[in-house]
């Protein structure tokens, strides 16, 4: 009954492995690191980026709305 338990957690744990591309160690945390910044950089910021312009957009077109309302 106690090699079973241990049987299945050896195989999640090889599947786990095998999903990450089969890398182990160091090469493995360095290449998940690299992958991340990477996709922080390629899409993540500039997403984000992005939405902050339009957010400041907006809210400048909506005072000079307003400015012009109180002025006519």
């Amino acid at each position: 009954m106690e090699s079973s338990w241990r049987r299945r957690l050896g195989n999640v744990r090889s599947f786990i492995v095998n999903s990450m591309g089969g890398l182990r160690g160091r090469s493995n945390l360095a290449s998940w690191v690299l992958a991340g910044t990477l996709a922080y950089f390629l899409w993540v910021k500039p997403s984000q980026d992005l939405k902050k312009q339009q957010q400041e957009r907006a809210a400048l077109a909506a005072s000079d709305r307003r400015e012009t309302k109180t002025n006519s």
